[in-house]
């Protein structure tokens, strides 16, 4: 089910200084990690643009560039509530291509019913924060932060206005905990693209 009240966000614009190179252009099973990002977004939000740099992401959706700069995601967080037309907005993290778009459904799903600030997913009692929906009521939280130096992302969520989903409840659904891994390294690529062949096969 494809959301016209949910906007979607890639977060593009991250250094990767672990991975050597621009992780957005990696290749991985014939498309870049940008490009598996967007298709998952895509099969949830009707509108859907990168956080990134427009030089580099311009020509594959409408790009936003940070409003402040060198606040790290929470600075593309705030870019992308700054130009969002809708209240509930999917972003989530360009490095992360075994995200589920069966799970991104859930999770705008949940957002809209619950009316969260923000709506996030909880592994090892870790917040995702780079997988999560967040409403317009977050923008001014963010701002506020951005203004204090704060880049933290997850102390910032309202503690009575943010609906967790744990792992109990991903498991009721057969969503699988690690489709939330993220690659940071080369070494990280390469256990990819063998997972990828393996599903391939």
């Amino acid at each position: 089910m494809v959301h016209s009240q949910v906007s979607g966000f890639v977060l593009a614009g991250g250094k990767s200084v672990r991975m050597g190179q621009d992780k957005a252009a990696l290749e991985l099973n014939g498309r870049t990690l940008l490009e598996h990002a967007l298709a998952a977004v895509r099969g949830v939000c009707r509108d859907v643009a990168v956080l990134g740099r427009y030089d580099r992401y311009g020509a594959l959706a409408p790009t936003y560039e940070d409003i402040f700069l060198g606040c790290g995601p929470l600075g593309g967080i705030h870019a992308a509530l700054s130009n969002s037309q809708t209240e509930f907005n999917l972003i989530i993290a360009v490095d992360t291509p075994f995200l589920a778009p069966g799970f991104l459904g859930y999770l705008a799903e949940r957002a809209v019913a619950s009316g969260a600030v923000v709506t996030t997913p909880e592994i090892d009692d870790y917040t995702q924060p780079l997988c999560t929906v967040y409403s317009l009521d977050f923008l001014p939280i963010a701002e506020k932060a951005i203004k204090a130096g704060n880049y933290k992302i997850t102390p910032l969520f309202p503690r009575n206005q943010t609906l967790v989903i744990n792992e109990s409840e991903l498991r009721r659904f057969a969503f699988a905990a690690d489709m939330f891994e993220n690659l940071n390294t080369p070494e990280d690529m390469d256990r990819a693209r063998r997972s990828f062949s393996r599903v391939d096969a």
